[in-house]
């Protein structure tokens, strides 16, 4: 069983995320462990501080290095997980890397917050620092939350069917899933036009019909690639 370990001065933030859906079934089938700790529990003053202000000046505050190391060497002594600091400086998570961190024994992760960290952490603690996207966030939580569901669904027997796994967006590089529809066949819209399921899909024939999902899987990977030039 995968054990992921999670750091944070929020550990609320994660309790309906754990609970529910994909990541709240693999849990409850044994398929991964997750335990989130409140980092706070390794601070050594009555207030609990986990952030100071940063040599040289600057905006902002710093999370500090002493709470951060006194947790990760009780909770990996052995450094026998890999570590992950949230950060929007990171390697940016793609399906690709998700699949490499699916196949890590167990992972440890820091979220960031403030307006970043003591850098002896990165250097001194972590293998790798993950950003999930080119933008900022507020704290490392969400991209916590996105690296849990995204490792957690690719371990086996998470989902109900592991076909799902199949002809995934992202698969390959700049790979994007074929349009999808479900019933009913016809649908009408708010301006009474008739909206209807192409009719190769209502076929039964199945060579046509992965014919038509290339060609769809196609158009639509080259409009992602246009959209995000």
């Amino acid at each position: 069983m995968k054990k992921i370990q999670i750091i944070t001065i929020f550990p609320d933030m994660f309790k309906e995320v754990l609970s529910t859906s994909i990541v709240g079934r693999a849990m409850k089938k044994e398929v991964v462990d997750i335990v989130v700790h409140d980092l706070r529990k390794w601070t050594s003053d009555n207030h609990k501080t986990v952030d100071e202000r940063p040599f040289g000046g600057g905006a902002g505050m710093l999370m500090t290095y002493e709470p951060i190391f006194k947790a990760v060497n009780e909770l990996d002594p052995k450094h026998e997980s890999y570590r992950i600091f949230t950060s929007p400086r990171g390697k940016l998570l793609k399906q690709a890397y998700v699949r490499e961190l699916s196949c890590k024994e167990n992972l440890l992760i820091v979220c960031g917050h403030y307006e970043g960290v003591d850098q002896r952490v990165i250097d001194n603690l972590m293998d790798t620092e993950v950003s999930i996207g080119e933008y900022v966030l507020s704290g490392g939580e969400i991209p916590a939350m996105v690296i849990v569901d995204s490792v957690t669904r690719l371990l086996n027997e998470s989902l109900g069917n592991p076909e799902s796994l199949t002809h995934e967006s992202f698969d390959e590089e700049k790979y994007i899933e074929y349009d999808q529809y479900t019933r009913p066949e016809v649908i009408e819209t708010s301006n009474g036009e008739k909206l209807s399921v192409p009719e190769v899909l209502l076929s039964g024939n199945h060579a046509n019909i992965e014919n038509w999902r290339k060609e769809s899987a196609e158009k639509n990977s080259k409009k992602y690639k246009e959209i995000n030039k």
